[in-house]
């Protein structure tokens, strides 16, 4: 099968594309004929050797696939054959990937595989942060930063569907646009001279939740814009250095700052209740409730510019590799 693989983390460069043996699902393993693969900032700072993780060598970047099942273990049952699926993979970049069967699901008949590819972790942490970890109440206000994002416009979604007034900042009027497409009724830009001022002008009062994928230079302007026990969901930093925050700030405002790990959540501590969140998210979107975007798809060859690409932050919605 062909794969994309390599012996170091030194740059993108050393990735290159192989040969490799068919892999054989384990008794609890599911194969997967890979028809599209997701590619998120986290899988360019593994493919990097930069995350606080490392891969084990020789590495196949790519964690999120969709296709459909080739063969299953001796053991797994409730999934057949011929079955259209996502699942958490480790090696996506190859035409089959083997995914124990508990982190496979089927997909709607109406989703697309480009669609499927970058669905589990940005709406899995969307909703997990808004529901779980904010408590998200319909009429409040939620704030999304980086709002054009995979996960910042699966926020600006669900946000809606949780019944949130939804302000959305965003770095070009073509992303702010974008997220007014997927629910958001207010945007905003990401300047930091004045924003405080202008989000009060464009909302007239504070904000509820912020949902913070970024924790750039915004990160303290948007925490001081809070209302009394408004909480501030930490998502990720892909704005680069950690920011910090003076302890006074949430005793001030009876504020919380809220850290969501859905890694944790899904793999290690409520792997049932992450199930159940994923299965209703995708009822969702087989019932027309729910219409994830696509972001660019770059073909199998170009595997580099696709792993570079979501590594700049320059993209919408999700970068997906088409494989098959």
């Amino acid at each position: 099968m062909r794969a994309v693989q390599s012996d170091t983390l030194d740059s993108l460069d050393a990735y290159a594309a192989v040969e490799l043996p068919k892999p054989a699902p384990a008794a609890t393993e599911v194969r997967i004929k890979v028809a599209a693969c997701g590619i998120g900032f986290v899988d360019a700072l593994v493919a990097l050797g930069r995350y606080q993780v490392k891969p084990p060598l020789p590495h196949i970047p790519g964690s999120e696939v969709a296709g459909v099942v080739d063969a299953l273990g001796a053991s797994v049952s409730g999934l057949s054959v011929g079955d259209r699926v996502i699942g958490q993979a480790r090696g996506g970049f190859a035409e089959y990937a083997v995914v124990p069967a508990v982190a496979v699901a089927r997909i709607p008949d109406v989703m697309r595989f480009e669609q499927a590819a970058g669905f589990r972790t940005n709406y899995l942490t969307a909703l997990h942060g808004l529901r779980d970890r904010a408590h998200l109440a319909p009429g409040e206000r939620l704030l999304v930063i980086g709002a054009a994002g995979g996960v910042g416009l699966a926020a600006v979604q669900i946000g809606r569907l949780l019944g949130a007034k939804v302000i959305a900042v965003a770095s070009t009027a073509e992303k702010r646009a974008l997220a007014a497409r997927h629910g958001a009724e207010i945007t905003l830009d990401r300047e930091v001279d004045g924003w405080r001022d202008r989000l009060k002008a464009a909302v007239g009062c504070g904000i509820d939740v912020v949902f913070d994928p970024v924790c750039g230079p915004l990160f303290q302007p948007a925490f001081r814009s809070l209302n009394w026990g408004g909480r501030h969901l930490v998502i990720g930093f892909a704005g680069g250095a950690i920011p910090a925050l003076p302890a006074n700030l949430p005793l001030m405002k009876g504020a919380a700052l809220v850290g969501v790990d859905v890694r944790q959540f899904a793999q290690v501590f409520e792997a049932d209740k992450a199930q159940a969140q994923l299965d209703e998210l995708l009822g969702w979107v087989g019932q027309g409730k729910l219409e994830p975007p696509v972001g660019r798809v770059f073909p199998f060859d170009e595997f580099r510019a696709a792993l570079a690409f979501a590594y700049s932050g320059e993209g919408v919605a999700k970068t997906v590799l088409a494989i098959d």
